[in-house]
């Protein structure tokens, strides 16, 4: 699918995430930033864990009430409470430095309540007959832009500002950059209100594949968050030790290859998109296998790489099927529902990835093989049914 075939306001969704993506550096240094100033791994997963709690109840609370309001306003609300929660981590120092990053956290924890909006939204504004050609593209863009300024941002903070203080800088600009990403969702995004989500005619709601996307979801969540961002860190900065440039470069090497993985799933037919799904998992499975064998830095390198090639070459086929089983007017109670059953299985597996790693620190990637492992076979196995056929039909 060219660029110029994709429908204007798609673009413009596409073009929103392409901006936001350089703040998620953001994402390694708070974890680095509380390693660096005393917290252990097992302290940083029990403390992020503390805050999953919260997050349950709410998510599909908000959901089920973006059934009927404007999400569009939703995707505001992400992002003003990002930019409030980073310039609160920007500020913690001295004796309230623990209050003001547990308030900055609870905080970037209600913004994530939202995030199955971004779903919603994309299975409204997206092409319906088009969603795996889309989702290319969808992945393909945030990721260049990942490549070019995650090594600056690393090289500037893990050899030229390397201190924890300097780390508060940066969150402090990426919050007040959260201003500018809400205007531009103001001006450039169109409304999606109640009237804008009717589901086509002819829509079945298929239980018994929702059943098997929920088994998935179930497997896929434990799977990662087992081995989340921290065990990446903390192996890598504290075992290897290296800096969070070298993180930094794992990340970019890691965007290529989704690139490259976004080309190589759109020559993939899409009745053969389970086929794909479990050869992501079981690229994914090989990723996990390896990590867990604590792996040189080089290595890492290569591997998380791999990794990612195989999230984004599955990813397009996986999200046309979840959307094919879910009604656009309950899109974004459906999709809330989804991720509070995410949060639930994985609301202790920052403290259990912490404590894991505190014994060995590759051992929560051997559990991970495992569950990607399971997963792959799962799609083998429902490939051999033509599930995904019947729906690409």
């Amino acid at each position: 699918m060219r660029w110029s075939e994709i429908p204007r306001d798609a673009k413009a969704y596409m073009l929103y995430h392409t901006i936001i993506a350089p703040g998620l550096i953001v994402w390694i240094l708070f974890p680095l930033y509380l390693m660096e100033t005393g917290y252990s791994v097992l302290e940083v997963g029990a403390f992020f864990t503390a805050i999953n709690i919260i997050a349950v109840p709410l998510t599909y609370l908000f959901g089920r009430l973006f059934n009927c309001w404007d999400i569009r306003k939703g995707l505001m609300a992400i992002d003003l409470l990002d930019g409030i929660a980073y310039v609160l981590y920007g500020l913690a120092k001295g004796t309230v430095a623990p209050l003001m990053l547990f308030a900055g956290r609870t905080i970037e924890k209600l913004s994530t309540v939202l995030y199955p909006l971004y779903r919603a939204y994309e299975q409204t504004i997206y092409p319906e007959d088009k969603y795996e050609e889309i989702f290319a593209w969808h992945l393909r863009l945030p990721e260049i832009a990942r490549l070019i300024t995650f090594p600056i941002l690393g090289y500037i903070f893990g050899y030229i500002y390397p201190s924890p203080k300097n780390y508060r800088w940066a969150f402090l600009f990426f919050g007040l950059l959260s201003a500018v990403t809400v205007a531009y969702i103001w001006r450039f995004l169109p409304s999606v209100g109640r009237e804008e989500r009717i589901t086509p005619e002819g829509f079945t709601f298929r239980v018994g594949e929702f059943k098997l996307l929920l088994a998935f979801e179930a497997l896929l969540t434990l799977a990662w968050e087992l081995a989340p961002e921290i065990v990446l860190i903390n192996y890598v900065v504290f075992m290897l030790h290296k800096t969070v440039f070298e993180v930094t470069l794992i990340a970019c090497a890691s965007s290529l290859a989704s690139i490259i993985g976004t080309y190589a799933s759109e020559r993939v037919p899409k009745e053969k998109g389970f086929q794909a799904i479990g050869v992501g998992m079981f690229i994914n499975a090989f990723y996990a296998l390896v990590m867990a064998l604590a792996p040189p830095f080089w290595l890492v390198l290569v591997i998380y790489a791999l990794s990612d090639f195989g999230n984004t070459f599955w990813f397009p086929f996986y999200r046309s099927w979840q959307f094919s089983l879910i009604p656009k007017e309950r899109a974004s109670e459906f999709h809330a529902a989804i991720s509070s059953y995410n949060r639930l299985i994985g609301l202790f597996t920052p403290f259990v990835a912490g404590a894991l790693a505190s014994l060995h620190a590759t051992l929560p990637y051997a559990v991970s093989f495992g569950l990607f492992l399971l997963a792959g076979a799962m799609f083998w196995w429902l490939a051999g049914k033509g599930i995904y056929s019947k729906t690409a039909s």
